[in-house]
């Protein structure tokens, strides 16, 4: 594995800069689903059934974070549709963090991804008043740190 893989966090950084703190979650939120479908990619090249049953399981966490956040508001998705034409670039520097590795590193990218986003999750909740919001940041991380903990699983069996 090569010794210097991108940070998702770092590369993310720049976009959620010029975002508004009360917008970012739901930034993530695509980037939530964007994974979702890496996830769905990896499953379908791969030809183990229960490395295939990880991935997916990822990918269904993936896309429970999105939803979860989006419910948050009743019009996140004109907020996403808005923030993704003011951010196009996210969806290439989405596929570019991936692109052209082998399938090994794009796991521990991920994997890595994993525990930022469960940490970000966490930061967000650290920082909310109200509790059922609170509680559904807290629930997002722990979705990130199982799909983490699934990915490391997956390549340490590689290993």
């Amino acid at each position: 594995m090569s010794a210097a893989l991108p940070d998702i966090g770092e590369a993310l950084a720049p976009v959620l800069a010029r975002v508004p703190r009360e917008q970012q979650p739901f930034l993530i939120a695509l980037a939530e689903r964007m994974a979702a479908e890496r996830y769905r990619g990896w499953a379908a090249q791969t030809k183990d059934a229960a490395d295939r049953a990880q991935l997916l399981a990822c990918a269904e966490r993936e896309e429970r974070i999105a939803a979860q956040i989006e419910a948050l508001d009743p019009a996140a998705a004109a907020l996403q549709r808005d923030l993704l034409a003011k951010h196009p670039e996210l969806p290439e520097l989405n596929r570019s963090l991936f692109a052209g590795r082998p399938l090994a590193e794009q796991l521990a990218i991920q994997a890595r991804g994993e525990r930022l986003g469960a940490a970000t999750w966490r930061s967000f909740a650290r920082n909310e008043s109200d509790a059922s919001r609170r509680k559904t940041l807290e629930g997002c991380a722990e979705l990130e740190e199982q799909s983490a903990r699934a990915l490391e699983a997956l390549l340490a069996e590689r290993a």
